[in-house]
């Protein structure tokens, strides 16, 4: 399918959102929820599926959605058209503080594997799918789990990440170890598995999971400095001691809720994420 040709502006720093601007006929798809605003003269449809498979019949809108469900991700995205005149814009607002990366998927083979809740939004003909780990250990043990979104088309596709990203460019051969919540996107010529930390004691305590995601080149990665997971968990950790309402006792318990929930079992079984 042909994919829009879409230009576009990231504003922002730490909360960023990226608006897209629309030449009459063009349009952009969505994530549900990401929409922050639109001009007037963009109309809005909400479908089945990804937005890519609408010429496919019943089966494509079938096949769309099951591969977002399968991902995480809602059943339904939306659809936003410049039925005006002239060039309008659509604005869409990543979730939590972080960055919002662009890839053009024309310059990366036309694919793109991402963590499961990357996806924000694209220029409409971008088809979004799933991604199996090729070996199941890391798919049980590497922290993003058995399945990652797949980004296919040759257009713009915009995908958020948690607090700093870093894109690395891996030569031939080389290695990175990275914490398994941290990888936002890679492209799929790079070697994606999971190394045991090593001793017994680094494991429990060291507060860095199990295993380490191993980055082998060549190919491209891209970083987050702060998984939502991490995040999330030292909320939970926090919890406690908010609702305890400032006592010795609240003190106490929200301690051993952070021990148990946040660094112990949270880091022993699945890192950061």
């Amino acid at each position: 399918m042909a994919m829009d040709e879409v230009d576009f502006y990231l504003h922002g720093d730490d909360m960023q959102f990226v608006e897209i601007e629309l030449d009459p006929g063009e349009a952009a798809v969505g994530e549900a929820g990401s929409m922050m605003y639109m001009e007037d003269g963009i109309q809005m449809e909400t479908v089945f599926g990804d937005g890519s498979a609408q010429q496919g019949g019943v089966f494509g809108k079938l096949l769309g959605a099951g591969k977002r469900l399968i991902t995480g991700e809602s059943l339904f995205t939306t659809v936003y058209t410049n039925e005006g005149q002239g060039k309008k814009k659509v604005a869409f607002a990543a979730p939590y503080t972080g960055k919002i990366i662009p890839f053009d998927l024309s310059k990366y083979g036309g694919t793109m594997i991402c963590q499961r809740d990357a996806f924000l939004c694209a220029a409409k003909g971008v088809a979004l799918g799933i991604a199996f780990q090729k070996k199941i250990g890391t798919g049980f043990f590497g922290g993003e789990g058995f399945i990652m979104q797949k980004l296919e088309g040759n257009g713009l596709a915009f995908a958020h990440s948690g607090g700093t990203v870093i894109q690395r460019q891996l030569q031939p051969g080389e290695v990175l170890r990275v914490d398994t919540g941290c990888v936002v996107a890679y492209t799929p010529d790079v070697d994606f598995d999971i190394q045991f930390v090593g001793g017994v004691k680094t494991a429990l305590f060291g507060g860095e999971g199990l295993f380490f995601a191993v980055l082998r080149g060549p190919g491209t990665v891209w970083l987050q400095s702060l998984p939502f997971s991490r995040l999330a968990s030292r909320i939970f950790a926090a919890a406690p001691r908010m609702q305890g309402g400032g006592g010795r006792g609240g003190e106490q318990g929200g301690l051993v809720g952070g021990i148990l929930g946040g660094t112990m079992l949270g880091g022993v079984l699945g890192g950061d994420d």
